[in-house]
């Protein structure tokens, strides 16, 4: 029996089919399945998962129940979640879900708590709210906790700091920086539905435009290559120089934000930072600008500035909210600052996502198998994981490549033989 806050039951058979479109192209997920329903390897553990509640993720906790684990999900974004995935979960996979597209912080945060009431062995994360909220207000299941996954930049990024003040209290696995997750979710995965979200929020052409993107990592890469790939004048803003002088080398002019600000037609962060759009860029856009966010908080826009400068603000279509401002100047805002691709589009492709989701499930069977405690600090993915799941996505695209000779193999572990 599962317990479950979903927005209407009646939406679990059309979430059942968008669950099976998805299964369709997540190979390596589905061998993981089948090997985990007949060794079980995650037997007798209880498993709490924020993550955004799409198709893909249903996959996920699909293969986590065949593992043998009991799992409870909520959304990692009020935004994110597609409700007839959240209904099917529930009805026809028996699967405990907490979540409601455009829910408020208030049922957001209680959701989170409803999940935690397993008190589970394993947590899984995508931003580090299920982690803090146990470090910050139920402290006392953490000593229960055998480890967790984290699935973004922004979590890693805040789970690391916890790690560096000494206040973690139990292992993270950062499967957001394995090769297989963070090389083609973050840059083909988020460059794709970034853009999806974009167009299907505003239906506007890119061709022609200057499409400002704040941040140059592997989120950054991949949104300025689809950009382009528009036709957009793609313009970068960064703070590390190194990936700025990769951005310019790349093809794309850099600059301070300050500067991109009055010629920008679209922009978007990508960052995991606080205000990088901030008041004096708003002041400085030009009419009609469109602005939205694709990394994981909306923070990363200074909301509340924008609305302390508009006179008035309509939503003019879904997604799209105008702030009109004491100057005349309008500025459209999509998707309240939160993940535009998952909120005004239905996120990452779900191949990409069958890596990223072979990393966590793996990863899971891997904490469950621990019988030495791993340090309490955030931790890579293990190697050998991360090559198995990049080898069976190989076979299942039916690519077959070379393997080193015995002479080769030598060859590289030796230093005698030289030119």
């Amino acid at each position: 029996m599962s317990y479950y806050d979903v927005k209407d039951t009646k939406l679990a058979e059309a979430g059942k089919n968008r669950i099976e479109w998805a299964a369709q192209t997540m190979p390596v997920l589905r061998k993981i399945k089948e090997r985990f329903e007949k060794e079980k390897p995650l037997a007798g553990k209880t498993l709490a998962a924020c993550l955004h509640v799409t198709s893909e993720t249903a996959t996920l906790m699909q293969t986590l129940k065949a593992g043998g684990a009991q799992v409870c999900l909520c959304a990692s974004n009020p935004l994110s979640t597609q409700d007839d995935v959240a209904a099917s979960l529930a009805i026809h996979d028996k699967i405990s879900v907490f979540a409601i597209k455009g829910e408020d912080d208030k049922t957001y945060y209680r959701h989170i708590h409803a999940s935690l009431e397993t008190s589970p062995q394993i947590t899984m994360d995508d931003g580090a709210d299920l982690v803090s909220t146990i470090h910050s207000q139920k402290p006392n299941l953490a000593d229960n906790v055998i480890g967790g996954t984290e699935e973004t930049t922004t979590g890693v990024i805040r789970l690391a700091q916890m790690a560096r003040e000494g206040v973690l209290k139990y292992p993270i696995i950062a499967v957001n920086d394995a090769d297989t997750k963070h090389f083609f979710d973050n840059r083909y995965g988020t460059g794709q539905s970034t853009m999806d979200g974009i167009i299907r929020a505003t239906n506007r052409l890119l061709a022609g435009t200057v499409f400002v993107i704040a941040g140059y990592g592997w989120c950054g890469k991949g949104l300025a290559m689809r950009a382009q790939g528009e036709g957009a004048n793609v313009i970068v803003t960064e703070i590390d120089p190194l990936r700025a002088l990769e951005a310019s080398m790349d093809g794309f002019r850099v600059m301070k934000m300050e500067e991109a600000a009055p010629v920008g037609d679209f922009f978007c962060t990508v960052t995991g930072n606080k205000n990088v759009i901030a008041k004096k860029h708003f002041e400085k856009m030009k009419s009609g600008a469109i602005v939205c966010n694709s990394g994981h908080f909306n923070v990363e826009l200074d909301i509340p500035a924008l609305e302390s400068m508009a006179k008035t603000k309509r939503t003019l279509r879904p997604f799209v909210e105008e702030y009109v401002l004491s100057d005349g100047r309008r500025i459209n805002l999509l998707a309240q600052g939160r993940l535009v691709n998952l909120a005004a589009a239905e996120g990452h492709p779900s191949s990409v996502m069958d890596m990223s989701f072979a990393n966590q499930a793996l990863c899971a069977e891997f904490l469950a198998k621990q019988t030495k405690r791993l340090e309490k600090k955030v931790h890579p993915v293990p190697r050998d994981i991360d090559q198995q799941i990049a080898a069976l996505k190989l076979e299942a695209m039916g690519i077959r490549i070379d393997t080193l000779t015995a002479e080769q193999q030598k060859y590289l572990t030796s230093w005698q033989e030289g030119t």
